[in-house]
């Protein structure tokens, strides 16, 4: 997986938004449940966001709700999340994530069973 993130070099202001992204190169997302991890200085790695392999089921950390959104684009193997009303605490070294023997978006998201990370991209949220 390759990441990047665009816009503000990394930094953004309190309220802004942010969009990562994720391509993979060979293999497919469309057969993988993925999901966007986070983790802050001094503190635990954190699975942000998840979707299912099925596209059915999405998981959402209780913390970025209502303001991240997870996408995948199945035509271009690229896997998106979409970050509005940053906060500082959402100051963290993100990275993407794969995982062929894992369905459910849930699960995906405790990041035990990942087969491919991203390179981590930091993302500064401050005034």
């Amino acid at each position: 997986l390759r990441c990047s993130c665009r816009r503000g070099g990394g930094l953004v202001q309190p309220g802004g938004s942010l969009r990562l992204s994720c391509a993979a190169s060979g293999f497919s997302l469309r057969s993988r449940a993925i999901g966007w991890f986070r983790q802050a200085p001094g503190k635990e790695r954190e699975g942000v966001s998840c979707i299912s392999q099925s596209d059915r089921y999405t998981y959402y950390a209780d913390s970025v709700k209502g303001r991240f959104t997870i996408t995948r684009d199945n035509a271009n193997n690229t896997m998106h999340l979409q970050m509005n009303n940053l906060k500082p605490e959402d100051t963290a070294v993100y990275r993407c994530a794969a995982a062929y023997h894992v369905s459910g978006a849930n699960i995906m998201c405790r990041g035990y069973r990942i087969d491919n990370w991203g390179k981590g991209t930091q993302v500064t949220v401050s005034a």
